[in-house]
């Protein structure tokens, strides 16, 4: 029988293992000290999928309020299943109950991204009812500062230097 449940700290081997299947090299520190921060927010849940005491799976997400929208929207920032569980409805009910959380956050629709050379992910993201809605671009910030930002104020900052 397989159990869904909030991850704890004790799960940070396991999901190691999990995050190692999709190429994702982290410590098992850093998974850690990343479940940690991420139990301290009501909008970054991350749940797994236990049979016993052995992780099948994982699912991460992270909801927010957006500018142009009446509702949050969710987003599945990872979704795992072991190579030995897929096909075996883990990954169905992981979804199942991260859009269970979502809906109770107040979000009405959930997305996600995956890169273009997973096509069984693509294809099972889509049996789950998603569509493809936009093209998703990434620019890597630099570590050092190679350009002068723009000065940002707000009206409080503007209002406190003019009295």
């Amino acid at each position: 029988m397989t159990d869904i449940r909030i991850a704890h700290l004790d799960d940070a081997v396991g999901i190691q293992v999990l995050l190692l299947q999709l190429g994702y090299k982290l410590s098992e520190d850093g998974v850690r000290g990343n479940l940690a921060l991420l139990s301290e927010r009501t909008s970054d849940p991350v749940l797994v999928a236990v049979a016993g005491e052995r992780p099948l799976g994982l699912i991460a997400l992270h909801w927010t309020p957006m500018l142009h929208l009446a509702a949050p929207v969710a987003r599945i920032t990872a979704l795992i299943v072991r190579d030995d569980a897929r096909g075996t409805g883990v990954g169905r009910q992981l979804v199942h109950a991260g859009a269970a959380l979502a809906r109770n956050a107040g979000c009405d629709q959930v997305e996600l991204t995956t890169v273009l050379h997973r096509t069984d992910a693509q294809a099972f993201y889509r049996s789950m009812g998603f569509t493809e809605s936009s093209v998703r671009l990434v620019r890597p910030l630099p570590m050092a500062r190679t350009q002068s930002a723009p000065a940002v104020t707000t009206a409080a900052t503007n209002t406190e230097q003019e009295a």
